[in-house]
This record gives C-alpha cells, sequence and structure tokens, in this order.
C-alpha cells in the first residue's frame, strides 16, 4: 500500500484514510445514542455554518441600526457584544437562536434535555472565542459544544 494513501490526502483527512483502510466510525452521533438521519441527529456543518452566519449578521445589523453611528470598530464591537447576548439568552431559554430556527437546528443538552444556563454561559463564551468552534470531534461537535456538554441536532 503507498505510504499517501495510509495517510490519506490533505483533501480527505486522516479519517477517509481510515475509513478506507477498515476501520469503522460509526455515523455522527452514535456514540450519543442519537438517530443518523432526521430529526434529532446531529446537525450537518453546513447547516450550523448557515445559521451562525444568519446570527452574525443579524447582530451587525442591530449595532449598525442602533449603536455604530457609522463607526466600523465599534460596529463589529457592539455586534460581538449583541451575538454574545443574543447567544446566551435564547440557547439557555427555548434552545435556539433566530438562525438555528432558520436551519431547524436546536441545542441540547447531552442528557437530552434544556441546556442549563450555566452551560450555555460557558457554550457562549467559546463561541465567541471562534477557536473552540473550529476544532470538531468525530462526531461534528465543535469544542464550545463538547466543553458545555451540549449537542447541536437538527429538529
Amino acid at each position: 500500500m503507498d505510504k499517501r494513501q495510509a495517510m490519506g490526502s490533505w483533501l480527505s483527512g486522516p479519517r477517509a484514510a481510515a475509513e478506507d483502510a477498515g476501520v469503522d466510525f460509526g455515523y455522527r452521533g452514535q456514540q450519543l445514542g442519537l438517530p443518523e438521519e432526521g430529526p434529532g441527529a446531529i446537525a450537518r456543518p453546513g447547516r450550523r455554518i448557515g445559521a451562525i452566519a444568519v446570527d452574525w449578521g443579524l447582530s451587525m445589523l442591530i449595532a449598525y441600526g442602533l449603536f455604530a453611528r457609522g463607526d466600523q470598530q465599534a460596529m463589529g464591537n457592539w455586534a460581538l457584544g449583541i451575538f454574545f447576548l443574543m447567544s446566551l439568552l435564547t440557547v439557555a431559554t427555548v434552545g435556539c437562536t433566530p438562525g438555528k430556527v432558520l436551519f431547524r437546528l436546536r441545542v441540547i443538552a447531552e442528557n437530552g434535555g434544556r441546556l442549563a444556563p450555566g452551560w450555555a454561559l460557558v457554550r457562549s463564551v467559546l463561541l465567541c472565542l471562534v477557536v473552540p468552534a473550529l476544532i470538531w470531534d468525530r462526531d461534528g461537535r465543535g469544542l464550545h459544544d463538547r466543553l458545555s456538554r451540549s449537542i447541536q441536532i437538527r429538529i
């Protein structure tokens, strides 16, 4: 076997190479007891990115309209604060932000219930730091979800 095939390419990654070698990872969310497809399944990256883009755009619009007064630096700072508050308040109360509603996603606790306010706070802070959201596990959960003991599912 060619060493390049064993290691995977930069496009496919090491997971694809391991799967080609016969390693069975199961589907995303299987370890968590979630279905493979449909309602209750792990949210796919495209939907998650779409939801966060909508939430960020809404935050920018609110910051521009209410607080920034044409100052680009101020608008970015206000938008981050609005994004944080929107994420914290909506995830802690109803389990989804406006973007998540649009893309039919919800944030739940690992035990299947509503995410506690303290964990919603941890999740929102980590999400605003951006880097934890870019580090994913084999189930497609970001580090911010793992550390806050939450799961994003489809509804």
